[in-house]
């Protein structure tokens, strides 16, 4: 799903990010809810970035006001029947043109796919944030989310990529409490 944004990014900058896990849900100019492995993902685009509630876990990767450390590389934690694993990159490109082929490239991939969230912001056709699921390897129960956050101002797009796996009992998907095991991290 692509929405076209009316509200200006928050963010501007890649290492203006932070990162936080357990925040109720938050103020979503666009959402889109899919079912995976028995869970209900949704993804929200936030003027600051987004969230992502799935099942019993809320990542947010957002310019948070509270927050003074950058978005790290890894994080992973575990939540009752749950692990979650978390890693950030940031691209930069040299020149305009390789940044907008980029964010075109990372638009027209996720252009007709239903469990996909693209938002254009307004003020640059490449001001872009993208989520969407991703395939986990066969062997592993649960699912994965990858997102892309593209700074027109200085040509960077920092990528995520998530993944929420069941470990032996799993939880039931109607058990989810996202702010139950949350913390923030930095």
């Amino acid at each position: 799903m692509r929405a076209t944004l009316e509200t200006p990014y928050a963010d501007a900058r890649a290492d203006g990010l932070s990162f936080a896990l357990g925040l109720p849900p938050l103020d979503a100019l666009a959402v889109l809810p899919v079912e995976r492995a028995g869970l209900t993902v949704e993804f929200r685009l936030l003027g600051a970035s987004h969230q992502v509630i799935a099942g019993p876990l809320s990542e947010t990767v957002a310019c948070l006001p509270d927050a003074t450390e950058p978005l790290p590389g890894r994080a992973s934690t575990t939540v009752p029947g749950w692990t979650y694993d978390f890693a950030a990159t940031t691209a930069a490109h040299s020149d305009a043109t390789a940044f907008a082929r980029a964010v075109e490239a990372v638009c027209a991939r996720l252009a007709d796919r239903g469990d996909a969230l693209t938002g254009a912001f307004p003020g640059s056709p490449h001001a872009v944030t993208a989520l969407t699921l991703e395939e986990t390897a066969r062997e592993e129960a649960g699912l994965g989310w990858r997102t892309w956050h593209a700074y027109p101002q200085t040509r960077e797009i920092v990528m995520t990529r998530s993944r929420l796996l069941t470990s032996s009992p799993g939880p039931k998907a109607g058990d989810s409490n996202p702010s139950a095991y949350g913390r923030r991290m930095s």
